[in-house]
């Protein structure tokens, strides 16, 4: 067919199928009024530029399951990056969606609903004067022996965005000795400081991240103690340690010395909680004591409110509110003055250990059940209401945000023993590493939040590449996989200076 007729004839069919204004503005008719079609009638649908066999296959397409999309997105990254080029390619020669740009396969499909406008479903009620079958610039050269048009060139040619990798090795891999495998302890920390504090045992270790050194800071068995829980303040100086016989140390990690110890608690204290200067233990007991390090133990505020072992805490970023998890299935909300929650959350129907605030929206709380319940739940604490969950299908042991991304890990026990990488809110899994062989029981984020460590019964402690500062791939030499480069070991002393 001659190249003039054929334009002629698609410019002739372009005039037609455009509204009355845009004839309007092209014929040059001087009217006093312009009358502007935004949209056709409500129930009838417009026919001008519709094309029935690909909107009817398209809606089709849109009508997968979500079981099928969340396979689909598991697929191999590369393999998922050629889909969306192609489907784009599609889109552009078929239904002239002009995309000039790949977009990343890894970001929230609500970004791409530029990809599917006026797809989605059959019947049209409006003309877009926007979306033309011709035009101009999108004109091939006579000269050009590719099908393809401008559009679709530009596409090909555009950038691609490195995909995301997650390692699925750990780049460091610690024995820890007598790790025990308990549910409700919390033995693991990362400190601001760049240490690891961890409880083996009747024995508190410390772990250099920078150095690789491990210095034993405390031993219990004097005493007949075991450790049950560790965690570090915000400046990363002091370390509270929980005992079995429910006492709470100070110890400052610099000079290796004890501080003090609170008594209060006739049970375990499984569970602490810095807040500034004050601290937060939650114990077998069902008490939580609230105390300042900086007054006589004498001053402490008791909270009451569960029935059963307390097992997790966790203070908000903005020191205004203390979530608690308990045996008792119940995860509360306790604001700083009051002695009774706040709010009361039940819809989980096992322990709740794991909790996380999130540091990206203001009063939005994660939080994990046990074996029974398998879900992870999120809230709005602002309005008290249950925003979304999901199975995950195993023990949910530990949740942690990331600091520079919306998402978070969480570690799992019965019965997968996996750690889950996931994108809120969409709630898709980034990544699934396994290497444990008993429940991931403990988690601790870097200090950079790039990295994390993980616990487990089967006494080792495992540390992954999860979260990164930027979306680009970086290489970096501690992503290599190394094996028990470093041992927690009571028989590894301080090397002298």
């Amino acid at each position: 067919m001659d190249q003039d007729y054929e334009r002629r004839l698609l410019r002739q069919i372009n005039h037609q199928n455009l509204p009355e204004s845009q004839l309007a503005k092209q014929s040059g008719c001087a009217t006093s009024s312009p009358v502007r079609v935004k949209s056709g009638d409500r129930f009838i649908p417009t026919r001008a530029g519709s094309n029935w066999t690909i909107n009817f296959h398209y809606a089709n397409e849109n009508c997968r399951s979500p079981n099928q999309n969340h396979r689909a997105k598991e697929t191999n990254t590369d393999t998922g990056r050629d889909t969306v080029a192609y489907v784009a390619l599609l889109r552009n020669e078929l239904l002239g969606a002009a995309i000039e740009t790949v977009p990343d396969p890894h970001t929230d499909d609500r970004r791409h609903a530029h990809l599917s406008q006026d797809t989605h479903s059959l019947f049209k009620y409006t003309v877009d004067p926007k979306r033309v079958p011709f035009d101009s610039s999108n004109e091939v050269s006579p000269y050009s022996l590719s099908p393809l048009s401008n559009k679709s060139h530009k596409l090909l040619r555009s950038p691609r965005k490195p995909a995301r990798k997650i390692s699925k090795i750990p780049f460091k891999v610690l024995d820890a000795p007598e790790l025990q495998d308990d549910f409700y302890l919390n033995l693991v920390d990362w400190s601001a400081g760049n240490l690891l504090s961890v409880g083996l045992g009747a024995c508190v270790y410390l772990w250099s991240a920078c150095t690789s050194q491990v210095t034993r800071l405390c031993d219990l068995s004097i005493d007949g103690d075991s450790v049950t829980s560790v965690c570090w303040n915000e400046r990363g100086s002091l370390v509270a340690v929980g005992t079995h016989k429910g006492y709470v140390q100070i110890w400052d990690a610099a000079g290796g010395r004890k501080l003090s110890s609170l008594d209060g608690h006739s049970a375990r204290v499984g569970a602490l909680a810095w807040n500034g200067d004050q601290l937060s233990s939650g114990s077998r007991d069902r008490v939580i004591l609230q105390r300042d390090v900086r007054t006589p133990p004498s001053a402490e505020r008791r909270l009451q409110g569960h029935r059963q072992e307390v097992c997790g805490l966790k203070w908000s970023p903005d020191h205004q509110h203390l979530a608690s998890g308990g045996n008792d299935n119940k995860l509360l909300v306790w604001n700083s003055s009051s002695l009774l929650p706040v709010q009361q959350y039940s819809d989980h129907l096992a322990a709740v250990k794991a909790i996380a605030w999130s540091p990206h929206q203001h009063g939005l709380l994660a939080s994990g059940g046990g074996t029974a319940d398998r879900c992870l739940r999120f809230w709005n604490t602002l309005t008290g209401q249950a925003l979304q969950s999901t199975d995950t299908g195993s023990q949910v042991c530990n949740l942690a945000w990331s600091k520079h991304a919306n998402e978070l890990v969480s570690t799992h026990g019965y019965s997968q023993n996996q750690i889950l990488v996931w994108k809120y809110p969409s709630l898709t899994q980034v990544a699934k590493l396994t290497g444990h062989s008993y429940r991931v029981l403990y988690l601790a984020v870097s200090p950079d939040g790039e990295a994390i460590v993980t616990g487990a019964g089967d006494e080792t402690l495992r540390f992954w590449n999860v979260f990164s500062k930027t979306r680009c791939t970086k290489v970096r030499r501690r992503s290599l996989p190394c094996q028990a480069l470093d041992t927690f070991s009571p028989w590894v002393q301080r090397i002298p200076d």
